[in-house]
């Protein structure tokens, strides 16, 4: 083996829904996608990771498994 050849691997990726529950999550592309469950917590980090692949970050941000970003959209509050 030819130890100057850089060893190329494919990319990883998730399967297309971690998703064991009856109904189904909502999907990663579906508008109610943050209505899926949790499988990961890390609110010491300020993110978890739902079972459609999601990753929803404490400021309402997420990030989609297809690497498109959402960003935050926290409901704006009104002083009286």
């Amino acid at each position: 083996m030819d130890r100057t050849t850089p060893t190329v691997t494919a990319p990883r990726r998730l399967p297309a829904s971690l998703c064991p529950h009856t109904p189904t999550c909502p999907s990663a592309d579906s508008p109610d996608r943050e209505a899926a469950h949790t499988v990961a917590a890390h609110p010491e980090q300020g993110w978890s990771l739902l079972c459609n692949g999601v990753l929803l970050f404490e400021d309402t941000g997420e990030l989609l498994p297809d690497g498109k970003v959402i960003a935050p959209h926290r409901p704006l509050v009104v002083a009286a």
